[in-house]
């Protein structure tokens, strides 16, 4: 399935892994989509107000112009990385936790924070930083196939809704999101994709959302099938962080 008609903006894909799940992973395009990092009204927690582009809810310049929108990662208080968002530093940013780092253009990378990111004078806007990274050079983490590494699950379970995010060599950012599944297959999903470098987003099953539009500023239907999230969430407001992807033309 395509979006954005020919320019091809969005496209996305299904991935069988070889125990069964099934993991859903939306390429944004470098150069046609750029992104915006937004606040919850309850997580991250903020003391100072933030720009509209970053607020809890779709702005009303980024909705003509709104392709798509996920999740963020794991809350402030698990302790998983720092944020930064439109230059405020909400929680410190910590050397060697995977980032996504968006920069003043609205360009997004995915890596580690001070081991390649940012990259040599980049203007850096905003940062969500959640875990280890689980790719690095197109190779899985070793810990890939410790469940407990990729935080706490409801009921304990291995196979949860899981969601990550991934950066192929052209620079197009890879959202890989399934309501059922192990760290390996969200991972290895990303890299059948062409993903060199990932990081985990959030997991558990009212927290891993994708959404997607028909055309710029059209109407958000579900990405992942069987998401507990509805799809106009971003619209209405959330109380989590998550990410909004936007025509860059």
């Amino acid at each position: 399935m395509s979006y954005n008609g020919s320019a091809v903006a969005v496209d996305v894909r299904a991935f069988s892994s070889a125990d069964g799940a099934t993991v859903t992973v939306a390429r944004f395009r470098a150069g046609q989509t750029r992104f915006d990092l937004h606040v919850g009204t309850q997580d991250p927690p903020t003391s100072t107000a933030v720009p509209p582009d970053s607020g809890p809810s779709v702005s009303t310049s980024e909705a003509p112009l709104l392709l798509g929108a996920f999740n963020g990662g794991f809350k402030m208080s698990a302790g998983a990385g720092g944020f930064e968002v439109s230059g405020q530093i909400l929680s410190p940013l910590m050397t060697g936790f995977a980032s996504f780092v968006i920069d003043a253009s609205g360009a997004g990378h995915v890596g580690v924070w001070g081991e390649g990111l940012p990259a040599r004078g980049e203007h850096v806007a905003s940062v969500r930083q959640n875990l280890p990274p689980m790719v690095i050079g197109s190779v899985l983490s070793p810990n890939i196939d410790n469940a407990t590494a990729w935080g706490s699950t409801l009921g304990g379970g291995e196979e949860v809704a899981r969601s990550a995010l991934g950066e192929d060599t052209a620079g197009d950012i890879l959202y890989a999101g399934s309501m059922s599944a192990l760290p390996v297959d969200i991972a290895g999903a990303l890299v059948a994709a062409g993903a060199q470098s990932a990081m985990e987003l959030d997991i558990n099953p009212e927290w891993v959302q994708l959404a997607l539009a028909s055309s710029q500023g059209a109407a958000l239907t579900v990405g992942i099938p069987g998401q507990n999230r509805p799809a106009d969430q971003v619209v209405v407001g959330w109380t989590r962080d998550f990410v909004t992807v936007l025509s860059a033309q």
